[in-house]
């Protein structure tokens, strides 16, 4: 019986390790460092979780109108926090221009390294979005 219990534990707690294993990513695992954009656009969701933080934009082609929504995942929310931001530092239709690099899989998602509210009234603040990316190119 005790073998049974032990190896339960045992089991469930390879289980368990092995679903965060696989929850959380590396940046090289969905994002390209070798393809660097530049976006601006306006605010439409944030979502303040853990692992990483996402906010969208809608953003307008300067060619077509079209405007389409992007993801931009950020840190986690403690790192965020110790560079400055709060949950509110991010509003819903405000504008800003993020910096970052683009998703492999060609979706409309990239990982944010910097972030500059551009519609604050006043001088533009740009806030570190402590990327997973780190300090590579």
């Amino acid at each position: 019986m005790r073998a049974y219990i032990i190896g339960s534990l045992v089991i469930a707690g390879v289980l368990l390790a092995a679903g965060r294993t696989t929850a959380h990513h590396s940046f090289a695992a969905e994002f390209d460092a070798n393809k660097p954009v530049t976006l601006k656009g306006v605010v439409t969701k944030i979502d303040w979780t853990n692992p990483h933080v996402w906010f969208y934009i809608n953003v307008k082609d300067k060619d077509t109108g079209k405007v389409t929504n992007w993801g931009a995942e950020m840190g986690p929310p403690h790192g965020l926090q110790r560079q400055g931001w709060r949950r509110d530092t991010l509003k819903i239709g405000e504008e800003v221009t993020v910096e970052g690099s683009l998703a492999k899989n060609g979706t409309k998602r990239m990982n944010a390294r910097s972030v500059v509210l551009t519609s604050t009234g006043g001088k533009p603040r740009e806030l570190d979005a402590v990327s997973s990316q780190g300090s590579n190119p």
